[in-house]
């Protein structure tokens, strides 16, 4: 895991010194020769093409049996980005996030369920010319409660970073691909997951919640939690096209280093994308 840990931080370096040595050619004088811009660059793709080699090779051989733990969420959702379709399920062996899956609530809730009377927000269509960015507040999944899978101790919760405004448009999803994407992973897994948070669940099994709602979270390193309680409350930060709840299995509570382990969500499974399903229970009062 070291070896991890050590070869994702030489890798963002590289990346880094390469995009600032560019920057420094585009708007000044370099004290060398060009051509020594790009060794660094070189270094960072043969860095990620033999972490991604090593990823793939483990995940032949190694896949951990599905956990199965309750669902994150309360409510009527939509499966994006889903290991149900494919592994790893959002294209990348990094952070932990081979059978990672993403969540977005369609709106209208569901009849019985605390809070949902009067919610009819529809979750907007992706917008080809215009809008280019929408508030966060249009979108129903932003602000809903993010729930404890299993009863778990918390070991790392942070959520200080903004909720920015949607990419879901043309023009935004292009920024996000090929600027703000390629910004973000330089600066690391905390910039990628924006606002999350991470369980321990026992069994060298953890959960993590990303791209949580600025300020919302109501728990913190060390709380015992119990499975169903409110930890937070869905955002828009970090690397997200729109407001929605990203949930991980891993085998560490680093996502530099951690492996992903399959999950399946009690009495729901593994919704495949597009897939809606719906949860309906009590919440538990908040601490």
């Amino acid at each position: 895991m070291a070896v991890r840990k050590w070869a994702s931080n030489l890798w963002r370096l590289c990346w880094g010194v390469f995009v600032a040595l560019v920057l420094v050619h585009a708007f000044g004088a370099l004290p060398f020769a060009y051509a020594w811009v790009w060794p660094p660059a070189v270094v960072a793709m043969a860095l990620g093409f033999a972490m991604s080699r090593t990823a793939r090779a483990h995940h032949a051989k190694h896949r951990p049996a599905a956990v199965e733990v309750t669902a994150p969420v309360i409510g009527r959702w939509l499966a994006h980005n889903s290991p149900a379709d494919k592994v790893p399920s959002h294209g990348l062996y990094r952070y932990g996030q081979e059978y990672a899956i993403d969540v977005v609530a369609v709106g209208g809730g569901v009849e019985g369920e605390p809070g949902a009377e009067g919610k009819v927000r529809s979750r907007p269509d992706f917008a080809w010319v215009w809008p280019i960015a929408r508030r966060n507040r249009d979108f129903p999944a932003f602000g809903e409660p993010v729930l404890a899978v299993a009863d778990a101790t918390v070991v790392h919760a942070s959520d200080r970073q903004r909720d920015h405004l949607s990419r879901n448009s043309l023009v935004g999803l292009v920024y996000l691909m090929l600027i703000e994407s390629a910004v973000r992973q330089i600066g690391g897994a905390g910039r990628m997951t924006g606002n999350r948070l991470v369980l321990d669940l026992g069994n060298g099994t953890y959960a993590m919640y990303a791209h949580l709602r600025r300020g919302s979270l109501t728990v913190r390193p060390g709380d015992r939690v119990s499975a169903g309680q409110v930890l937070a409350r869905c955002g828009n930060s970090g690397n997200s096209t729109e407001p929605h709840v990203h949930f991980q299995l891993m085998d560490h509570p680093d996502p530099d280093v951690a492996r992903g382990v399959p999950f399946r969500w009690e009495g729901i499974g593994v919704p495949g994308n597009g897939a809606e399903f719906v949860v309906g229970r009590d919440l538990p009062d908040t601490p």
